[in-house]
């Protein structure tokens, strides 16, 4: 079964918005897990302008399914967080500082020598490491050399080839990565621009896939169609 992940992200968005605690994060995580969602994700950046560095400190507390901390582990306060928190997985995205969202995977190549001895921090903690990486079969076989347990798939390129009509093109590298991944042992994440529209796409073409971490689209539907309506509807696409 593929496990949904919900990034609350964009919550803590909206209450920084205006100050105070409206809507609540800790009490958002506390409801996508009762209204089914396999698990929390969130992404605290440098400048802690959506998910704050308490928010996870608290967050972590209402845990009742899987905790999922993104970030860039070039930041020593990153990590001093992860193994403070101890999550079940941490996923290292390779963020620039100040930039707006994750738009690239790691170059798993280049910086072996660096993911080996970081996902060794937070594997020698007892916590499962997942790092982004683009659907590029050298990357993940470079990937696979650093100890990871899992990749995350970027997947903004699947979802804007998707939405102009190129299935088949869009899908196609995403399948020869997690084909390689498969074969050289890692799980498979995916994650980025995944929505009510592709994600069942892309599901069925990459059935071993382990899990799927969705925020923005998530939460602009749940505006629609209710917050536990929308998980719902996501988790159905995963079947």
């Amino acid at each position: 079964m593929t496990k949904l992940s919900v990034n609350i992200n964009k919550i803590a968005t909206l209450r920084n918005s205006r100050g105070g605690n409206n809507p609540d994060v800790v009490k958002s995580a506390i409801d996508v897990q009762r209204f089914g969602a396999d698990g929390v994700t969130v992404h605290p950046r440098p400048d802690e302008r959506h998910i704050r560095y308490t928010d996870t400190r608290n967050i972590k507390n209402v845990i009742t399914t899987e905790f999922n901390i993104e970030g860039n582990c070039r930041e020593q306060k990153f990590i001093d967080l992860v193994l403070e928190t101890k999550p079940d997985q941490v996923t290292l995205v390779p963020d620039a500082l100040g930039q707006l969202t994750s738009d690239h995977g790691w170059n798993t190549i280049e910086y072996k020598d660096y993911l080996l001895e970081t996902i060794a921090i937070f594997k020698n903690a007892g916590i499962r490491v997942s790092i982004f990486v683009d659907p590029v079969v050298e990357m993940v076989e470079g990937a696979a050399l650093t100890g990871t347990d899992r990749i995350e798939l970027y997947t903004e390129g699947y979802a804007t080839l998707f939405a102009a009509g190129k299935k088949q093109e869009s899908i196609a590298p995403y399948i020869l990565a997690a084909q390689k991944a498969r074969e050289l042992g890692l799980g498979i994440n995916a994650g980025h621009d995944l929505d009510l529209q592709n994600l069942q796409f892309f599901k069925q073409n990459i059935p071993w896939l382990d899990e799927v971490s969705i925020g923005h689209a998530l939460i602009c539907d749940a505006l629609y169609l209710g917050l536990e309506n929308t998980i719902q509807l996501y988790k159905r696409q995963l079947q």
